[in-house]
Formats: C-alpha cells, sequence, structure tokens
C-alpha cells in the first residue's frame, strides 16, 4: 500500500514542477512572508528582537490563501478531463489516490518552508533566539497546513471546477481560520467553549509560543482525518452514482 501511495506522491509532485505551479507557489511565499517579515513597519530590525513571531503570523495568512490554490487542482482537474477515471480503475483504491496527493501537497509546503530556514540562521545571529520557539512555530505552520489541505482535497472532490473548489476551500477555512473565534468571542459557557475550540487561531498561537499541548495535536489531527474522510466518501459515492 505504501509503495503505491508513493509512486502517486511522486507523480503528482512531479506535475506541480512540470506546471510551474510549485515554482510560482515557492517564489510567492518567500516574497509575501518575506516582505512583511523583514521589511514591513512590523519588521525584525525595528523590533529589535531575535524572534520568527512575525514570520508565523504572515506565514499564518499566506498559507491560508495558497493552500486552497494548490489543493484545487487535485481531484477537480481530474474530474474534469477524466483522467481520474483511468486512475481509480488502475490498481488502486480511493484512499490512495487521495494520501498520495494530499502528501504531494504536504512535502511541496515542507519545501517552501525548507527556503525559510536561511531567515533562522540570520536572525540567530542578531541575538538570542528562542530556539524552543521558533520550532514549534514550524510544527503549527506544518499542522496548520496539514489541515487546511485536507479541507481543500475535500473541496475539490466535490466539484469539477476548479474555481469553485478553490471559493469552497476558502469558504470553509474561513471558518476555522477566525470566524468561529469571533462567534466565540460574544459567547459564554460550554458552548462558547465549543466554538473557541473549533478557532485554529487558538491552537496555531498556542503552539507558535511553545507550548505543545496535547490538545492543540488532537484537534488538527481530528481536522486531517475529517477532511481526508469526507474526500473518500465523496469519491465513493461518486464511484456508486457511476
Amino acid at each position: 500500500m505504501m509503495r503505491t501511495i508513493w509512486i502517486i506522491t511522486k507523480r503528482e509532485l512531479g506535475s506541480f514542477f512540470d506546471s510551474l505551479i510549485a515554482y510560482i507557489i515557492i517564489i510567492l511565499f518567500l516574497g509575501f512572508s518575506g516582505f512583511f517579515t523583514w521589511i514591513s513597519g512590523s519588521d525584525i530590525f525595528m523590533t529589535g528582537q531575535a524572534s520568527l513571531q512575525s514570520f508565523f503570523s504572515i506565514a499564518y495568512w499566506t498559507l491560508f490563501f495558497f493552500i486552497p490554490a494548490l489543493t484545487m487542482r487535485l481531484i477537480a482537474e481530474e474530474k474534469k478531463t477524466g483522467t481520474i477515471e483511468m486512475l481509480l480503475t488502475k490498481a488502486v483504491t480511493d484512499r490512495q489516490v487521495i494520501l498520495g496527493k494530499y502528501f504531494a501537497t504536504l512535502i511541496l509546503i515542507a519545501i517552501a518552508l525548507l527556503f525559510t530556514l536561511p531567515w533562522v540562521i540570520t536572525i540567530s545571529k542578531l541575538g538570542n533566539i528562542d530556539s524552543g520557539s521558533t520550532v514549534c512555530g514550524y510544527i503549527a505552520l506544518v499542522l496548520m497546513s496539514a489541515a487546511y489541505t485536507s479541507i481543500g482535497m475535500f473541496a475539490s472532490s466535490i466539484t469539477n471546477n476548479q474555481i469553485v473548489a478553490f471559493l469552497s476551500a476558502l469558504f470553509i477555512g474561513l471558518f476555522f481560520h477566525f470566524i468561529f473565534a469571533i462567534i466565540a468571542g460574544d459567547m459564554t459557557g460550554s458552548f462558547g467553549k465549543v466554538i473557541n475550540y473549533l478557532s485554529v487561531s487558538n491552537h496555531f498561537e498556542s503552539l507558535s509560543r511553545g507550548v505543545v499541548d496535547s490538545k492543540d495535536l488532537v484537534y488538527f489531527g481530528l481536522i486531517i482525518f475529517m477532511g481526508l474522510f469526507l474526500t473518500e466518501v465523496s469519491l465513493s459515492r461518486r464511484n456508486a452514482f457511476n
């Protein structure tokens, strides 16, 4: 099973670079996050602190918009062109296809984040950087990306239109990104706590400060599981109707 998933992962990762999507996303991500981290009004030199918190804050929003752009084509495009039929009629399962595409997207995001490691080295030369919060900040970005990638894949599985998939992923993501936090701010009691727990920002900020809590890991794990599960259900239902 893992060998099949890895073959699909390499195929999908190769398609990212063959279509120049990978290069465009990496360059735009580094450009946006780099500009606001190093040059904007809240840059590191003006704050005088050897910290990557400004980068994590910017990447939190940058990845939120870029991930739907990566995931919108994963299944929707194959459904539109009919290649999904050829892929699923081979000796592979829906789950293997989903996981292969999922891991390919995560690897591309990880590559983009790896290109920011020189920033860590540079900032560490400016002062005593908190290695714990830095490592946790990157973990928070990876977990958030993994969660939104699963949501984006689900959005891509319910349509054959890439634009619809992009907008659907953004719409769903908006609730987790900040709407749940806004709603929870006006509520009290147990229900308010539940809504607050659904907010990605709370868990992201907790991790990026260097606090590793099991409830944050469980939260991201649940979103990842639900996103991939619903994607598989969506493909299974479509196959059943066919």
